[in-house]
This record gives structure tokens, sequence and C-alpha cells, in this order.
């Protein structure tokens, strides 16, 4: 067999595409070509990538895992197959656990509870969740939900077809969950490789920032975003505050008044952030974050304390992993309107970091994780096996 060749298929979105990038990089560095599919790809373009000129040809498909149907494309070859978990093994595990949600009548059909007071803990190493905080419960409307409970029931029939199953995480994190699933290879956390800084936090004192992020989807109306500012300012602290200009209705006109000038020697706004050099950065002190899984892992790595702000899907699952079982922040808490207020985040900051418990188990959960990840670790044992198996053309049809 010649020069082993991966068609990397991502699904469309900025927290799956970025840790499926930095996969096929690290291949790519370990003599593997990559062929990274766009998201306009269709059945047919596949297809032909895949039955492409011989001395070329592709040996092995890894999909993301919400794409796991299209490694049917790999049998049809002859060549290997991997599905690619980006999110934390906790949700593949609950997944798992959904026929039993059925069969104990906890669920319906759709996700839907029928007892609203249960809680599911599937492990003593991993974090409990009530019913309804469930993924498939946190994205929207009846439909979405519909769609999400019976597409993950129908991955899990499915899931006999990967030769393997690869995850963005790591021993160190989610021991519970990966004892569980014994049959994923855990070879994360998959960040980039960048320790730069930037020049605004070497302006501030070590351990002094707030470090405001929420991902590319969350949005805030004009009163949460209203009052989020005004916790900021009412902290005292340095704040570094990514604002998206979709993240609410007209974000410059939602500030409070006066705000900008009363902050402007403590306080940056910007539209994007180099999120891991601002996390590995000395002067920020917490993370106040959506708990996207590749933000939460960011965030360990940087052992930056967390304020969890979880806005829809999986994101409550993890902020149960940082609030519970890590131990390495607080849960913001939302009034009886439904808003977390200014107040509440000025209290959960100075509870934060005025607890050095929170900062000593953020530091050495990072340390951990990071060590996995160099050379020794587990998660680069696992991955320099997964490439092995990749260039073993034994496990290969021809």
């Amino acid at each position: 067999m010649g020069r082993p060749h991966v068609l990397a298929m991502p699904y469309p979105a900025q927290g799956h595409v970025i840790p499926l990038m930095e996969l096929a990089q690290w291949l790519a560095h370990n003599g593997i070509r990559v062929t990274f599919v766009n998201t306009d790809f269709n059945h047919a373009r596949v297809m032909r990538s895949l039955s492409s000129i011989k001395s070329d040809r592709v040996t092995c498909l890894i999909t993301d895992y919400g794409l796991i149907w299209a490694l049917a494309l790999a049998d049809k070859l002859g060549i290997k197959k991997s599905a690619f978990l980006p999110a934390s093994v906790a949700l593949l595990a609950l997944a798992r656990h959904s026929k039993s949600l059925l069969d104990d009548g906890i669920v319906d059909g759709d996700g839907t509870p029928l007892k609203e007071e249960h809680v599911i803990r599937l492990s003593p190493e991993m974090p409990a969740m009530k019913i309804q905080e469930s993924v498939w419960l946190q994205i929207g409307n009846f439909a979405s939900q519909q769609r999400m409970f019976q597409s993950m029931t129908r991955n899990i029939k499915t899931e006999t077809l990967p030769d393997s199953i690869i995850c963005n995480s790591s021993h160190e994190l989610e021991a519970g969950a990966l004892k569980l699933l014994p049959d994923l290879i855990a070879v994360g956390p998959l960040l980039p490789e960048d320790s730069a800084c930037l020049s605004w936090l070497d302006r501030q004192p070590p351990n002094s920032t707030v470090y405001v992020a929420f991902g590319s989807f969350t949005l805030l109306n004009k009163s949460q975003f209203h009052e989020l500012a005004l916790g900021l300012e009412r902290s005292g602290r340095p704040f570094l505050w990514v604002v998206r200009p979709d993240m609410t209705q007209e974000a410059e006109k939602c500030f409070p008044e006066g705000f900008k000038e009363r902050v402007r020697k403590r306080g940056k706004m910007v539209g994007w952030a180099p999120q891991q050099r601002v996390l590995s950065h000395p002067s920020v002190a917490c993370f106040v974050s959506h708990c996207g899984w590749n933000s939460t892992m960011e965030g360990v790595c940087g052992g930056v304390p967390f304020l969890c702000w979880p806005y829809f899907a999986d994101q409550f699952l993890n902020q149960s992993y940082i609030v519970e079982v890590w131990r390495v922040g607080l849960k913001l808490e939302k009034d009886r309107s439904g808003v977390i207020a200014a107040g509440e985040i000025v209290e959960k900051v100075e509870i934060l970091l005025g607890d050095e418990g929170y900062k000593d188990r953020a530091k050495s959960l990072g340390s951990k994780t990071v060590d996995s990840v160099r050379e020794g670790g587990s998660s680069c044992k696992n991955l320099s096996s997964f490439v092995e198996w990749i260039k073993d053309d034994r496990n290969c049809l021809e």
C-alpha cells in the first residue's frame, strides 16, 4: 500500500470542525495524507473522492459522530472507518442510556420527560444530571428536540459501523465515562499549539482579569446583556469581554449609559479573541463561559476556574462536570425573571476568586490534562496507536 490517505468529514458547526481539523493536522504531521471535506460535499462527491486515483486512494474514512451513517460508504469500498466524537464522553454515555430511559418510562419516544424529578447518574465519577437538562431538551423547539432524540437513538443502532470511535477527551478528565465506554479511544484535548500573549493582557496584574466569552451561538436579550455589563463593571476587576456582533440586537445600544467611559481603563471589548492564548495568560483569573466542550477543555488546560453560563445542548452537562465533579467552578443562577443579575455576577466572581481551592484544583487538573497529550501521556499514546492502525495495511481490504 502507498501513503495512507484519510478522508475527514466534519459536522458543519464550528465546535465540531475545529477539533477534527486539529486531529487532521496531527495525522498529517505523522505522514498521513488528509483530505478535509467541506460542508457542501454531497454523497456523490464523497464517493468520487473515495474512488479516486488508485495510487492515492483513500484508505480510511473519519466522520464526525453526528454523521456516523456516512461510514457505510467505507464498507462499500473496503476501507477503514472511524467515528470522531467532538463532545464529552458523558454525552455519548447518556445517548447509549437512552433506551433504558424509554424502557423505564422516564421519557417518551420523543425524549419528553415523563418523570420530571428524575436524576441521571451513570457513574459516581460522572456528573448527576436532571432529566430536564438532557441535551435534546436544550436546543429549541419541540421539532428540534424530537429530531435530536431520534437521531441519537438512531446513531446508537448503527454504532457497530465504525472500526473505532476516537474522542476529544482524556482519562484525566472523564475516567468514569471512559470506564463505561471502554471501546472509545481518548486522544484529547485537541487544541491549537499556540502560547503567544495578547498585549492588553500583558499590562494587567497577574491573576486579575475576568475573561468572558460565549462561543458562536449564544444569544442574550437586551436586559441580560445590560446586566452582564453592569456585573463586570461592579466587580471592580479588569475584564476582557468577547462581544460578537450578533450576540444581541443592536449591541452598541445595549451597554449601560456611560459604561464604556467608566471601564475604559480596565475593560476591553473585542469581537474575537484567540481563546487558547487568552486562557493560558497569567493575568486571567477566571473564565465566564457558555461551557461548550472545546471552551471547557481550553479553560481546563489553562488551569482557569469557571463561572458557568450554559446556553443550550450539552453545555448543561459540561457545567455539571465543572461544578460537581472537577470542582473548578461555580454556577451562575438566574433570578425569578430568568435573568442572571449583575449582583449575582459580582457575588460569584468574589466567591470564586476569594477561594484558593478553586484555583488550586484548576491548576492541578490543567497540569494533568496537558500532560496527557505530551510524550508518554495517555492521550498521546492512544493517538500514536491510532496513527499506526491507519498505516497498517493488514487492516485494510484491497
